[in-house]
């Protein structure tokens, strides 16, 4: 017989539908938590990286002369010193480990130090000679592919067409639009921070803060030219990263100097490196034009959308491909002609951030749908309630939705939520700019605004897209204990509690350890993508499975709910590992972007209340409610945090948050000039979440943390014209944007 979670988890609490204290929590709240830049060994010496100055440059010479002659310096490496293949990358294996004769953005790393002291590193760093041909950088992503060729074959990274339905449609009312999406960085609180120890087999130990260890392990054991069983990596305290560390950073570099000196290596990056030594959000150009019925129902969309992936690919093309797919927007639409470009720039490089090409393509769509209904007459929301998909819907690349798809109830339930009252006293602190004394009162007007989003959950396009977990059931001390093994990457999600929520689910052990992430097992996929809940979740829930068929086994054909596990396991231990994948998708048509591309759909829906000072331009967010369907609320608590996380990201590229360039040259690398919403920035959020399970996907679950990232953006760029009757086409949303000056 087979033992049902339900027969399991009676007297069992902190299971799937709670919300258990994280076992981080604590630890992170007074500050003892083990960061990757607390990492320690004896012996170890600091590395530092030389970057370049220069967005494109030819590297005439290399004089590491005086940097050698620094006491405590154990080593100097150029690209000679690469001791595998030079060439790494997620999609393309296009950018080098170390510069060889050109460097192609402003932060590209030339050569590296190990020494005694971090500050001997920098200083022996700064000695390095390299003389440099400067060249005429390529920063316009809508001419970069006609422009000079940064790469062999071009500086077109991905085209991805959408064609559906007529190519010439003709409708009663046309809205045109050229949007512009800003470069924003994930600004994560830990930079980047990693120890490499070499080890005596030859190898190496690598301990790092990453979202994808075996992606890493691969790229690392290729640079190196070494197989993939002398490079092992262990994950280290993650703080934070939002798709800022699924691409290699330090790791080759650290384990280049512990190979060389044999000696451990530590690499943390300060603020500023941070900024140039990680990808960041493609900047965006997008022109749409929607047509409709004059009772507003859509009859065509058409976009052009250029993606600037900067001087390497990273994701490039996987951001390409949703933007495209996803560039509709929520709606059903017969007639889609969609052209999306990722190109190569020599501005910094692209690849993942939360959202991942939705983002970009939400704020020109949900803007054509306000100026839709402006040319209409009709009401923002009214406008998209007539258009919003649901479950059976057709996407754009002929997908048929399938499961819950409550677009226009979203857009209901934020719609008929009490508005907030309008402040009748001069408090300083509810007014825009007021805590810093800027303004007074003067000036101040009241927006509303509404968008809704979709994005899609796991991986795409075909992608074999699965999760490794192992789980064993013993009995330490008298006490019945489970582990669970993954490879994949906490990253301050809660993966570890929501592991634990589903083995004491399935297997009624409250007891329940969540051993280290690292490459002694099978892959865990990136952590990025909201798929981590679904397919190591997945994962895990199978595992237990198979240790309860086989724990019905050891009891004979008894009732395991009648069985005492700590008697019937004895010293004995039961342990399962399973391979976990979602059901497949299927590559897009190359002609036609056709195909079932995508595993499932998250929505999300925001209404936006600001303030607007009209004379100093000013925005003061008053309320961003939201609702979203979540399909099932494994704990409901994180479920809420990562809501209210992703529309705080939303809300910073709004009005503040951009990565601002000057011909290639990052203008504002450090957190006094690259500004972050805070607590005085985040307003009151109330917030509405469904549970409409998916059927496909283990307890219904639905991905969580994007969708609410790419709704909150053009819904308070909304509330800004509604208050200011400006066009507003470009986020984020600056000052001299509402003055005028």
């Amino acid at each position: 017989m087979s033992l049902t979670p339900a027969e399991l988890t009676s007297s069992v609490t902190g299971g799937i539908g709670t919300s258990p204290q994280r076992p981080d929590g604590n630890l992170k709240v007074r500050g003892e938590f083990a960061y990757a830049s607390d990492l320690w060994h004896e012996d170890m010496i600091w590395g530092s990286t030389l970057r370049s100055p220069h967005p494109y440059a030819r590297i005439v010479s290399i004089d590491l002369t005086e940097a050698l002659e620094v006491p405590g310096v154990y080593a100097v490496l150029t690209h000679e010193d690469v001791p595998g293949a030079n060439l790494y990358g997620l999609e393309h294996k296009d950018q080098p480990v170390l510069a060889v004769d050109v460097v192609r953005y402003q932060g590209e790393a030339v050569a590296l130090v190990g020494a005694d002291h971090p500050e001997t590193a920098t200083r022996a760093m700064k000695r390095i000679k390299v003389e440099y041909e400067v060249l005429e950088p390529v920063v316009d992503m809508e001419t970069a592919a006609d422009d000079t060729p940064l790469h062999p074959g071009g500086n077109l990274v991905r085209h991805v067409p959408i064609r559906r339905g007529g190519q010439a449609p003709t409708a009663d009312v046309v809205v045109t639009g050229r949007y512009e999406v800003g470069m924003q960085d994930q600004a994560f609180l830990g930079p980047e921070s990693g120890l490499a120890v070499p080890a005596e087999d030859g190898g190496v130990d690598l301990y790092i803060a990453t979202q994808w260890l075996h992606v890493d392990q691969g790229q690392v054991a290729s640079a190196l030219g070494m197989p993939l069983d002398k490079v092992r990596l262990t994950l280290s305290g993650v703080g934070g990263a939002f798709g800022g560390r699924e691409d290699l950073s330090m790791q080759v570099h650290a384990c280049m100097l512990a190979l060389h000196t044999r000696k451990p290596v530590k690499m943390v990056y300060n603020r500023e490196e941070s900024f140039y030594g990680h990808v960041h959000r493609h900047p965006a150009v997008l022109h749409y034009e929607h047509g409709a019925t004059n009772d507003g129902k859509l009859v065509y969309v058409k976009a052009r959308i250029f993606l600037d992936g900067g001087a390497y690919a990273s994701s490039t093309g996987a951001v390409v491909a949703n933007a495209a797919t996803l560039g509709v927007g929520p709606y059903e639409v017969d007639n889609v002609t969609i052209d999306c470009y990722g190109v190569y720039t020599n501005n910094p490089p692209c690849g993942a951030m939360r959202g991942f090409g939705a983002v970009q393509a939400g704020f020109a769509y949900e803007s054509q749908m306000d100026k839709l209904a402006d040319a209409l007459g009709m009401d923002p929301v009214d406008v998209r309630i007539a258009n919003a998909m649901t479950e059976g819907s057709v996407m754009p690349t002929g997908q048929v939705v399938d499961s819950a798809a409550p677009v226009a109830q979203l857009l209901k339930l934020v719609k008929d939520k009490p508005l907030p009252p309008v402040s009748t006293t001069l408090d300083l602190r509810s007014m825009p700019g007021g805590v810093s004394n800027t303004t007074h009162g003067e000036g101040v007007v009241r927006g509303i605004g509404y968008a809704v989003g979709i994005k899609n959950v796991c991986f795409s396009e075909g992608y074999d897209d699965y999760s490794t977990a192992r789980v064993r059931v013993q009995v330490i001390n008298g006490e019945l204990v489970a582990l669970a093994h993954t490879a994949a990457c906490e990253v301050g999600q809660g993966l570890v509690t929501i592991m634990q929520q589903i083995v004491r689910t399935e297997l009624g052990v409250q007891r329940v350890t969540i051993l280290p992430m690292d490459t002694s097992i099978g892959n865990g996929g990136s952590t990025s993508a909201s798929r981590q809940t679904y397919v190591t979740g997945g994962a895990v829930k199978a595992a237990c499975a198979a240790v309860r068929d086989k724990l019905a086994k050891l009891a004979g054909g008894r009732d395991l709910s009648e069985v005492d596990l700590v008697e019937l396991l004895g010293d004995d231990v039961v342990d399962e590992t399973v391979e976990w994948r979602h059901r497949a998708t299927e590559p897009l048509d190359p002609e036609t972007g056709q195909g079932n591309a995508h595993v499932q759909y998250g929505f999300a829906a925001h209404r936006a209340v600001v303030d607007v000072d009209v004379e100093l331009g000013l925005v003061k967010v008053v309320e961003l409610d939201c609702a979203q369907d979540v399909g099932n609320a494994l704990n409901p608590q994180a479920v809420l945090g990562q809501i209210q996380g992703g529309s705080a990201q939303g809300l910073g590229l709004a009005v503040m948050e951009e990565i601002q360039t000057s011909g290639g040259k990052v203008r504002n690398p450090s957190f006094t000039d690259y500004l972050i919403p805070t607590v005085l920035d985040m307003p009151p959020m109330s917030i509405d979440v469904l549970e409409l399970a998916d059927p496909n996907a283990p307890y219904g679950v639905r991905g969580v943390g994007e969708p609410p990232t790419i709704s909150s953006t053009p819904a308070i760029v909304a509330a800004i014209r509604a208050a200011t009757g400006l066009a507003l086409t470009r986020v984020p949303v600056r000052p001299e944007h509402i003055t005028g000056t």
